[in-house]
């Protein structure tokens, strides 16, 4: 700044201090100087001060020259609390005035209406960019000038501008006027990326990066799950890198458009959400065992809804063919699919086999589904619910045995429902529980003397006595497998009729049963037969060293075999129909350790009979049924209205 300019500031700002009076006009010949809007808060500010120091007060230019020349020429007896007042309130009075013109400029662009189409931020930016004209000519400065803003403040400025817009959002939305961002949460441009070939929710829903449940999110695109859509995270730097837009939470069913974090409304997404969780009313439950339509998957192949190959991890088909075999019950598999059913079931804290119960249900409602992207299903999930709660008992890569699974996933579920033994019942033991007497006499040591054994017998503790018992399903012995080949040096494959193996059940036939010191006579008669029953032929022998498999095939038919003349003369009474029909059939291949499962399943409303092994699904007779080695088996009881129909 040149020297003339500090005379001319030095001019202008003359004043004359005399017992706190403070001149009204500067001092003759001054020039007259333009000033920003700071000098007259700071003006008035010394006004004010002045007033309480008793002077008159005046209006003085005091832009930053003439502030900083109105410092120098300060008597030494101002005090500096004097001066520190003035300055925090004239900063006070600026802040003021920045407040009150951000407020007028919002009322004014409230005032122009909504039909505008700019943005808040940009109008807020216009106004900014025109300050309004100053005259001077009167000689008179302006009562209120809006302060010059700073770059920082007018970004900090604008961004309150965008905050204060969220409310006049929400009432666009409310009468129909929708904003941008919604306008691109209806109008994605990235869905026709989304691949639904690649898509598959039957696997643990996992981060496939930081092996996290948490906000876990499924790419459209590629079918990977990623955690969290914030920056920085996987899901995230994944949109990024490769280009995906399109992803779902698993959780919440919501779809978002990363990486501009804006969610997706559309209502051709409804398939995706439903394949991920499928429901099903109580119309279409009470349908599934009357209708014979085909569906069609993404991939253009047809299959039924429930007929439906379970992938074969490693060794898991023994579970598999169980699971296919319950999914074919009809009341277990309606209760399971309206997760309203078990809901609401209070467990425990930290009881971990209601994951049991879930894992089913989700399991069941996929078999069953009629729009699924694909013909099979992969009982991933289920699985790991099994390895977990069995405690690795029964495990996805190791061959195991499909009655012991069977068992302990009845019992297993019965629980985790809240069921108890004698008490309280559940939908497993409504459809598979029976009852039956047990009679047990105790025989003396075959090495003892006859005369002994006589003694014995007449004791009370060789007595027969009588238990009532439950059970989930019925062991069927088969005799023992020959030894020795035939004429022409092949094994003899022996054939027994079932109703051989039943007799074991008539009350009458009696069975020893050893243990390690004492001996046994068990006989055994039927009370009640459930809704279904099961059977479970015992084929494997186990012993310290090996397991042996007896291959004995048994004769059975597929319908209208009758239990009657197992239940005593008072039991008969009470049930009417005690007719059964085949409903599914458990099949073991190969060796006891290193076979393979396969199950033959019955369509109710086709009436068919369907051969499934792993993801192999084929048509069957039901001559060819009775020719394999049978392992389980579930038999339907006939209602009084059925008709004799079904099978061959």
């Amino acid at each position: 700044m040149g020297a003339g300019t500090n005379k001319n500031i030095q001019e202008s700002h003359t004043e004359v201090w005399e017992i706190g009076l403070w001149p009204r006009t500067p001092a003759p010949g001054a020039s007259s100087r333009r000033c920003c809007g700071l000098a007259r808060s700071a003006a008035a500010d010394w006004s004010a001060v002045a007033r309480r120091r008793g002077g008159t007060g005046a209006t003085l230019c005091a832009c930053a020259e003439g502030q900083r020349a109105q410092r120098a020429r300060w008597p030494a007896g101002m005090s500096s609390r004097t001066k520190r007042e003035t300055r925090s309130s004239a900063r006070g009075k600026r802040d003021a005035e920045s407040r009150s013109s951000s407020s007028r400029s919002k009322r004014d662009r409230d005032s122009e209406g909504t039909g505008s189409r700019g943005s808040p931020v940009r109008v807020k930016r216009e106004r900014n960019s025109e300050p309004a004209a100053r005259d001077y000519s009167s000689g008179s400065v302006p009562a209120r000038v809006p302060a010059p803003l700073l770059p920082g403040t007018r970004v900090k400025r604008e961004r309150e501008a965008d905050e204060d817009s969220e409310p006049e959002r929400e009432v666009r939305v409310r009468y129909g006027r929708l904003d941008s961002e919604d306008r691109r949460s209806r109008h994605c441009p990235y869905l026709d990326t989304i691949n639904r070939s690649v898509l598959d929710f039957d696997f643990e829903k996992l981060c496939s990066i930081s092996l996290s449940h948490i906000n876990a999110y499924a790419c459209l695109v590629c079918g990977k799950y990623f955690q969290g859509r914030g920056l920085k995270s996987h899901a995230y730097i994944h949109s990024v890198q490769f280009s995906h837009h399109v992803f779902l939470n698993l959780h919440t069913l919501k779809f978002y458009c990363l990486p501009d974090n804006y969610e997706i409304i559309d209502s051709s997404l409804e398939d995706i959400t439903y394949v991920l969780k499928p429901t099903f009313t109580k119309q279409q439950i009470s349908n599934l065992d009357k209708q014979a339509k085909l569906s069609r998957a993404y991939d253009g192949t047809t299959y039924l809804p429930g007929i439906v190959g379970l992938n074969n991890i490693k060794a898991n088909d023994y579970a598999n063919a169980v699971l296919q075999a319950l999914s074919n019950v009809p009341p277990l598999r309606n209760y399971f699919l309206e997760e309203e059913n078990y809901k609401n079931i209070k467990r425990p804290p930290g009881d971990i086999m209601f994951l049991l119960v879930q894992r089913f249900g989700e399991l069941m409602r996929k078999l069953w589904n009629p729009r699924n992207f694909k013909a099979h299903v992969s009982p991933h999930e289920m699985l790991q619910a099994v390895v977990l709660c069995s405690k690795k008992t029964f495990q996805i890569t190791k061959q195991g045995d499909g009655v012991d699974f069977l068992s302990w996933f009845l019992n297993a579920l019965h629980s985790a429902l809240g069921g108890t033994k004698k008490k309280k019942k559940t939908i497993v033991t409504d459809v598979f529980q029976g009852s039956m007497r047990i009679f047990t006499k105790k025989l003396p040591h075959p090495d003892l003397p006859a005369e002994e054994k006589e003694q014995l017998l007449h004791n009370d503790e060789y007595q027969e006595t009588m238990v009532e018992s439950t059970f989930m399903y019925l062991t069927l012995d088969l005799p023992t497998a020959p030894l020795y080949k035939d004429e022409k040096e092949q094994l003899i494959i022996p054939q027994v009729p079932l109703f051989n193996i039943l007799a074991k059940f008539n009350g009458i036939t009696e069975k020893e049963y050893k243990t390690y010191k004492e001996n046994f006579l068990k006989r055994f008669q039927l009370t009640k037969l459930p809704p279904y029953l099961i059977f479970c032929i015992k084929r494997f022998t186990k012993n310290n060293f090996f397991v042996e498999k007896n291959p004995t095939i048994v004769n059975f038919p597929i319908t209208n075999v009758d239990l009657r003349e197992y239940l005593s003369e008072e039991v008969q009474a009470v049930h009417k129909n005690t007719t059964y029909d085949l409903i599914a059939n458990i099949v073991h291949d190969g060796k006891p350790t290193e076979g393979s499962y396969r199950i033959h399943v019955l369509h109710h409303g086709t009436g068919k009979w369907y051969e499934l092994q792993d993801l192999q699904v084929t048509d069957i007779l039901p001559q060819m049924i009775t020719l394999s080695e049978a392992y389980i088996q579930i038999w339907k009881r006939r209602d009084s209205d059925e008709t004799n129909q079904q099978g061959a």
